[in-house]
């Protein structure tokens, strides 16, 4: 029997629910127009990969930089809510952490392009890499603790230190042709195995012996 004095659910509006979809898309193929093409990207490339006018992006984002900082803060909680389901998805916590590590590298080409166009100091730019440290640092800290805890990874990785490297290797890799930071960071994950840190032999241990 229905509860009449049961509190409904609150109802969203329709409009307001498609604005909101639309917006949710708008950022979906900026995030990956910046990825490729930078984020000087022009405004009518966006509208036209995602089918709406001009005015639809400025009517959500009046300036290139409030797009910028949107697309940062989105492609945050992409990577942070594509841990737990990584780590479920994968037998191997490890093979999980490499494939986050991807979305993790993706996400800095948006946050080297908000450096273009906000001056670390500023107070925005302080509290939205607040933000990405709160966020994203226990999601990449459960997967090296699953990794370790599967005997795959060795134990004396920190994720602020993984995420910093990962970081410094994607540095200017856009104005280099010749420099694949995707190549090296895949190199850096692959040192963290545990298979290869035991495999390595202490030139002093074979000469105690």
């Amino acid at each position: 029997m229905t509860d009449l004095n049961a509190p409904s659910a609150p109802r969203i509006p329709p409009k307001r629910a498609d604005a909101q979809r639309n917006k949710q898309m708008l950022l979906d193929v900026a995030a990956a127009l910046f990825v490729t093409s930078g984020v000087e990207v022009p405004v009518r490339e966006i509208a036209a990969r995602a089918g709406v006018g001009t005015g639809t992006i400025y009517r959500h984002f009046p300036t290139r930089a409030e797009l910028i900082i949107a697309v940062y803060r989105h492609q945050v909680e992409t990577c942070a809510e594509a841990g737990p389901v990584l780590l479920a998805r994968y037998v191997s916590p490890y093979a999980a952490l490499g494939e986050w590590i991807q979305l993790f590298v993706d996400f800095l080409a948006t946050k080297h392009g908000l450096a273009d166009v906000m001056q670390p100091g500023d107070p925005s730019f302080d509290a939205l890499h607040r933000y990405l440290i709160d966020r994203l640092v226990p999601v990449c800290m459960a997967f090296l603790d699953a990794a370790v805890e599967a005997d795959e990874i060795r134990p004396d990785i920190q994720a602020y230190e993984l995420m910093r490297g990962v970081g410094n290797l994607c540095i200017g890799a856009g104005n280099d042709a010749h420099y694949d930071a995707r190549r090296l960071v895949a190199l850096l994950i692959a040192g963290l195995r545990r298979a290869q840190a035991d495999a390595r032999v202490d030139p002093g241990d074979e000469l105690s012996g």
